[in-house]
């Protein structure tokens, strides 16, 4: 094997012995390995010859081969490695250590050689070397780091990115370049972006709690481009990434348990559910009736079909029928080395009966350790930890948990369903470190009196996964993956499924809380809305108002008094987009609604105060003024204010910008079209007496306030509850029916004559709005 040819730089480990602490480095390195390291650097300074050498030796051997091993600077002790036949692939060596044209030559052609650079002249020296002698550099320090305190000025993205890009051998070819010292997770995406072709960890895995999910998640973050994220923390800037899930496991064709109960519970959850299937049951809710095992060559099929194009984010396994299975996925795992295992081991049936062989129950074992959680029934935990039967009572549960995880370095969830009484715990056990220093998170319920229980176990393993995958902490995925598997064992029974033991309703929660309507579009919205004002825009274009405003011949007496009533209505309708602007969930719907506040005040009131002029104009500014013709607000005005004023008070933000859209919208539409002639036949003339007040309406700037108005409200309504949405949609048309009475209104007999629509009183804002 030539590990130069098949080298992957993406995420070396460079060993350090104190911060691996009591664990040791054999043990990180095993770990990490398993989490997704592509290649291991053994660097210790202080060590001496010998104990250098044992080290290696074990880590070689723990390695297997799996990925390139290379030794720090410690050229000789590489090469008597070689020669006491411990596989080393290579040195790393720094600028002050040995000549790496002498290391070419003594460890031959394929061996792996890197070199630390991290000035223009060091790469000046490695293009005057002959093409091949070295593998890749080392440049760096990135950032400032603790475990290097002799290290040269920090070079940052951008020097690294300088570097990288000049570095070339003697043919001029690129040489590969490794960021090295005080590298972050979310160093790893602009990392790539600029070239480099790996990065390089010491202390972040090394001093981590669990050196395999470090690993992993920096090799995730190298390989997608994003890092560890809890789920209210999205990758993207927008939204949580979406954990791919895959599960391993049997079919159950009555949908209650197994592959079926995974994906159900992985995408309650709020997860991207997979399968591979490894073997196809005949059962229901009564009993199983027969088992057909596929080849497990099928199986591997399966797997890489999966593994080749889609990233797993975690793995559920489940039903592992025989030893080839196992073995399977056993091989799958070590080459494919998921972020994260749960394994819910199928050994042993609720009535007691081993369903594995002797062989499949030792595969099983050496599967475990690939798991980071096992979660088996008491059965179960009693076979995997050596125990005489299964626990009676719930200490003794624990203990053998305790001792599952002590042996197999998994995470263990302990779980008393099968224990009698009125409680039905379960426990996290960590041993990982020692059964004498045990870290147990127990979970603690009432049990649930339920017949649907048909694949409780599978449910809550897949949700785990997936949680954890999501949240990225064991407990807090435990935890509320056990609140949602209650959720949907209180309902099981609701869906009467089967006549033995059901299964239990996994969307239980998301169907009462989500409904099961599709949610519309802001544009679908859009649509449905303005159609379903066809009757009440069809009814404003015939009114003699309209009619008159479009062909000239309204008296002016009649527009008069419009105006008059709309100045009285804007005064009041700007405080209601000041309350909108106020009450506004974000900065930018915040400007537009107060820009709109503005606008009514120095722009349509005021031209409608100039247009009314001398004592109209008095009028129109303060109700009830004396005067001889003291201006009244008619019940028409009176009532639509008093409708955003209750629209604001009831439903808030929702509901007040709902009600506020048909001033924008009607007036848009109907100002172009009144001043495109398609309501009469000289709106365009300068002889007509209100072309002027048509074309305000019909300005562009008051066609781009009512898109982004429209945008706003739509947008709010579709991402609303369907029962805020249709508030809004009531809200919306009363306010488009309060403008067909509002334009009625002028020519009507007496202000009495057009009552407002009904519900509404004749209160106005300014008492409780921004008064």
């Amino acid at each position: 094997m030539s590990a130069r040819r098949a080298l992957d730089l993406s995420l070396s480990l460079v060993t350090d012995a104190a911060l691996c602490g009591e664990r040791g480095v054999v043990a990180t390195v095993e770990a990490a390995v398993a989490g997704g390291a592509t290649i291991v650097q053994l660097r210790d300074k202080h060590a001496g010859d010998e104990e250098f050498l044992v080290l290696l030796g074990r880590l070689a051997a723990v390695i297997d081969g799996r990925v390139p091993l290379i030794v720090n600077d410690r050229l000789e002790l590489a090469l008597r490695a070689r020669a006491d036949g411990i596989r080393v692939d290579g040195v790393h060596l720094g600028q002050g250590d040995a000549s790496v044209l002498r290391a070419r030559a003594e460890l031959g052609p394929d061996a792996i050689v890197g070199l630390t650079a991290n000035t223009p002249a060091h790469l000046d020296a490695v293009a005057a070397l002959p093409a091949g002698t070295v593998d890749y550099l080392g440049v760096g320090v990135l950032r400032p780091t603790s475990t290097k305190p002799d290290h040269p000025p920090a070079l940052g993205l951008a020097g690294f990115a300088g570097l990288q890009a000049a570095a070339r051998d003697a043919s001029g070819a690129p040489v590969p370049c490794v960021a090295i010292g005080g590298v972050r997770m979310e160093d790893a995406a602009p990392l790539r972006a600029v070239g480099a072709a790996g990065v390089a960890i010491v202390s972040a895995i090394c001093a981590a709690p669990d050196p395999r999910r470090a690993a992993a998640e920096f090799a995730a973050a190298w390989r997608d481009g994003v890092g560890p994220h809890p789920a209210h923390e999205p990758h993207d800037g927008r939204r949580p990434r979406v954990p791919r899930v895959l599960s391993i496991a049997g079919s159950d064709p009555s949908g209650g348990a197994g592959i079926q109960a995974d994906l159900k519970s992985i995408a309650a959850v709020g997860g991207y559910d997979m399968a591979a299937i490894t073997a196809l049951t005949a059962q229901n809710t009564r009993g199983v009736r027969s088992v057909h095992v596929p080849p497990a060559a099928s199986l591997r099929e399966q797997l890489d079909a999966i593994s080749d194009d889609i990233t797993v984010d975690a793995v559920k396994l489940g039903m592992l029928a025989d030893a080839d299975l196992i073995r399977t996925v056993a091989e799958w795992l070590g080459r494919v080395r998921p972020p994260l295992v749960v394994l819910d081991p199928v050994m042993v049936s609720t009535s007691g009966d081993r369903l594995l062989d002797r062989e499949a129950e030792q595969a099983m074992r050496e599967l475990l350790p690939l798991a980071d959680l096992v979660t088996p029934n008491l059965a179960e935990l009693a076979v995997l930890a050596g125990a005489e039967g299964p626990a009676a009572d719930w200490a003794s549960a624990l203990e053998q948990a305790t001792a599952l995880s002590a042996r197999t370095g998994a995470l263990v969830l302990a779980k008393g369903g099968h224990l009698g009484g009125a409680e039905a715990p379960d426990a996290l056990v960590d041993a990982r470190a020692g059964a004498a220093l045990a870290e147990i998170v127990e979970f603690h319920g009432e049990r649930i009196d339920t017949t649907a229980t048909h694949g409780t176990g599978c449910s809550l393993s897949s949700a785990i996964a997936t949680l954890r995958a999501r949240h990225g902490e064991w407990a807090a995925a435990v935890a509320e993956a056990r609140r949602w598997l209650r959720e949907s064992l209180r309902h099981g029974e609701s869906l009467e499924v089967g006549g033995g033991h059901g299964p239990v309703h996994h969307f239980a929660g998301l169907w009462s809380r989500g409904g099961l309507a599709t949610r519309p579009t802001a544009a679908e919205l859009e649509e449905e809305w303005w159609a379903g004002l066809s009757g009440v825009r069809e009814a404003i274009d015939e009114l003699p108002f309209i009619r008159g405003l479009a062909d000239g011949s309204l008296p002016r007496a009649a527009f008069d008094e419009y105006l008059a009533q709309d100045a009285h209505y804007l005064r009041e309708y700007a405080r209601a987009l000041a309350e909108a602007a106020r009450l506004a969930p974000d900065a930018s719907a915040q400007a537009f609604w107060a820009a709109g506040s503005r606008d009514c005040l120095t722009g349509e009131l005021a031209r409608h105060e100039r247009d009314l002029g001398g004592a109209r104009a008095d009028d129109a500014r303060s109700v009830g003024a004396a005067g001889p013709a003291p201006f009244e607000p008619n019940p028409v005005n009176l009532g639509y204010l008093d409708h955003l004023l209750a629209s604001s008070a009831r439903g808030g933000y929702p509901e007040l910008v709902a009600a506020v859209l048909p001033c924008y919208w009607i007036y848009d539409d109907l100002g172009r079209r009144l001043l495109a002639g398609e309501l009469g036949p000289e709106p365009g003339s300068p002889e007509h007496p209100y072309a002027d007040w048509l074309a305000m309406y019909a300005d562009p700037s008051f066609a781009v306030s009512t898109r982004r108005a429209i945008e706003l409200v739509t947008g709010v309504a579709a991402a609303a509850a369907p029962e805020v949405r249709e508030r809004m949609r009531r809200a919306f048309r009363r306010s488009a029916e309060f403008e067909l009475a509002f334009f009625a209104a002028p020519l009507a007999g007496s202000p009495d004559d057009v009552a407002a629509p009904p519900g509404c009183g004749t209160r106005g804002l300014s008492a409780t709005i921004g008064a």
